[in-house]
């Protein structure tokens, strides 16, 4: 069973920086998609950013410059960066990591807790 972590949550002041960390166990992939959602409190589930193992990047237009997704790719697992800065109250909420490996399926971290203050 392949398993998701997050880290590098917390409390930050507006203006302030963080990084989440995911690190992917219990499996080898050489493809995959890895991306990071939030959810506030209230809200769904919206996209952040997103890696595909070729390297090629998306962001949600709100965090575009601001935020910055990367991929460590060793030799026994893959671990996703979300490199945020000049965060605002608005970035506050769980972060979730999703990976995405063609054959083994779809998979969810239990998310990441980051709150900004004004």
């Amino acid at each position: 069973q392949v398993q998701l972590e997050e880290s590098g949550g917390g409390l930050v002041q507006a203006g302030g920086s963080l990084r989440l960390s995911c690190v992917v166990s219990r499996g080898r992939f050489s493809t995959y998609v890895m991306a990071w959602y939030r959810q506030a409190p209230g809200n769904e589930r919206v996209l952040v950013a997103r890696i595909y193992s070729g390297g090629a990047t998306d962001y949600q237009h709100s965090v575009e410059g601001r935020f910055a997704i990367s991929a460590d790719n060793a030799a026994n697992t893959v671990t996703v960066y979300l490199q945020m800065n000049s965060l605002k109250p608005e970035d506050t909420g769980v972060y979730y990591c999703n990976g995405i490996f063609p054959g083994r399926g779809a998979y969810w971290g239990r998310g990441t807790q980051v709150t900004v203050s004004s």
